[in-house]
């Protein structure tokens, strides 16, 4: 006996509401797009934002291999796909649901137009204030080249394949502002640079090497972030491993970046990335050489950090780990198998201790303890279970100013001064608060570095010091030590003046 039954079919305007509902934000909607057009092979991906207020337009053009009109017709069904079948190694995708959620998730007229090399031009148009104006419910999915005007139909004429979305009615983040309101076009303007900035991150790897894709925003070239700085001879990789689960590969790879004496201020301000150096600590996980996670501990138990962000850990997983790694439809998070959280957890305490030695300056620490007394201006001092800064009077240039001063006690007062004022609490609070904002000594004047590095350096001659000696220590001295080549600069002028 059969069973009775009623057919439940979700109303077509209540759920494309509930859709939009998916968390997306403008990047990764637009990333969500892209998995597409390279699971289509294409070589070229044009993105373009255009103002005009509650006219404004997003569109998405590939030269991948298009689709004929039936896939077409199967790939604009919600849940065109199970996630349970099984996908090509090359498929980014995996729900079945990111071309749809990702565009209505931004607009509420998506306009799919596309062509094969064989078959001709297919259009469908899913608008929900239409869907939503029929009051049946119905899942109605315009067809046809009148949904187009002519300068929009010829979009893929100078392409033999390839597909174009037409995201149209942007009301989640223009809304209904008019094309001459300044605040909302500047709005959109960051929100433009911040899909640059996350295409970047998110498909470096497909951006670079023999077989790189090619992104452009509004016709401009969009260059790879890598967070791993692998060109970089200062980066300090660990030895990478392979964790099995389930039969399958789980590639591991720690990278410490270099602290930021070590690298160009400019490699520095690029390597923070997106949302800046701490934000971007942690674990990265790929899928198919596409970003997934962007630095996370993954509910391993630890905390972002300021003296663990050089720590960047890559994780790159087989296409059919989804499941088991709770990767959510809008491939931004993850969570690892509870059968791989121990080596992870392992792996993550070995990275952080290496970053924090580094930030740390652990070698300048064992420095101070071994080394000479006079390369730190500033000595740490603990009494009483409490710290003190106190500046070192065997430096070089204080020793001098100290010796030769007729009247010390105003100059000892203004020392005890100083050291007794130093802004601690502020410079923490600032320092977490913006810890990229910290500037580096004398980076705002390289007259003022000069001269103090040519007083310092007389002053040890003129105590005493062998040329040779000096020089050296200039070298390790802070805070000359961050400008090596000014130094090798200043010490060969120095050089050529001893034999002329």
């Amino acid at each position: 006996m059969s069973p009775d039954y009623d057919i439940a079919s979700p109303g077509a305007a209540e759920l494309f509401e509930s859709l939009r509902a998916f968390g997306y934000d403008l990047p990764t909607a637009v990333a969500d797009i892209i998995d597409n057009s390279i699971t289509a092979k294409a070589n070229n991906i044009w993105i373009s934002l255009t103002w005009a207020g509650q006219n404004s337009r997003i569109t998405i053009r590939d030269d991948g291999e298009g689709m004929p009109e039936d896939v077409l017709l199967q790939a604009m069904r919600p849940g065109s796909l199970s996630p349970l079948a099984e996908r090509a190694e090359n498929d980014l995708g995996r729900f079945g649901l990111g071309m749809k959620t990702a565009s209505i998730s931004q607009c509420r007229c998506l306009t799919v137009m596309t062509k094969t090399k064989t078959t001709p031009v297919a259009i469908r148009r899913w608008d929900l204030d239409y869907i939503a104006s029929t009051g049946t419910g119905e899942w109605r999915l315009l067809k046809g080249a009148h949904l187009l005007d002519a300068a929009d139909q010829s979009a893929l004429d100078s392409q033999e394949q390839g597909t174009i979305l037409f995201w149209d009615r942007l009301d989640r983040f223009v809304g209904n502002a008019s094309s001459d309101d300044q605040v909302a076009q500047k709005h959109f303007r960051e929100r433009a640079d911040a899909v640059r900035d996350h295409l970047a991150m998110v498909f470096h790897r497909f951006l670079r090497g023999r077989n790189a894709i090619r992104l452009y925003i509004n016709d401009r070239p969009i260059e790879p972030w890598d967070p791993f700085l692998e060109d970089c001879d200062a980066v300090a990789p660990l030895p990478g491993e392979t964790l099995k689960m389930n039969g399958e590969a789980v590639e591991v790879k720690p990278f410490i970046l270099p602290h930021h004496s070590k690298i160009s201020t400019e490699t520095h301000a690029l390597a923070a990335g997106p949302r800046g150096w701490n934000a971007h600590q942690g674990f990265y996980i790929y899928r198919n050489c596409r970003l997934l996670v962007a630095g996370d501990w993954l509910g391993l138990g630890m905390q972002k950090e300021e003296h663990f962000k050089l720590a960047r850990i890559r994780i790159d997983l087989p296409s059919s780990s989804d499941m088991l790694w709770q990767i959510d439809v809008k491939k931004s998070r993850a969570r690892p198998p509870a059968a791989l959280r121990k080596d992870l957890l392992r792996i993550a305490r070995a990275a952080r201790s290496q970053a924090s030695n580094i930030y740390r300056h652990r070698g300048k620490v064992l420095q101070r303890k071994v080394g000479s007394n006079d390369v730190f201006l500033w000595n740490h001092v603990v009494r009483r279970g409490k710290t003190f800064y106190k500046i070192n009077r065997e430096h070089p240039i204080v020793r001098k100013v100290l010796e030769s001063a007729s009247d010390k006690a105003p100059l000892r007062a203004l020392i005890a001064l100083v050291e007794q004022t130093v802004p601690a609490p502020l410079i923490v609070i600032n320092n977490a608060e913006t810890p990229d904002g910290l500037g580096r000594p004398f980076e705002d004047s390289s007259s003022d570095l000069k001269e103090a590095m040519a007083e310092v350096f007389r002053a040890m001659i003129e105590d005493g010091r062998e040329r040779s000696d000096a020089a050296r220590a200039l070298l390790t001295m802070e805070p000359f030590n961050q400008y090596s080549e000014l130094v090798a600069v200043f010490l060969e002028e120095q050089s050529n003046k001893e034999t002329t």
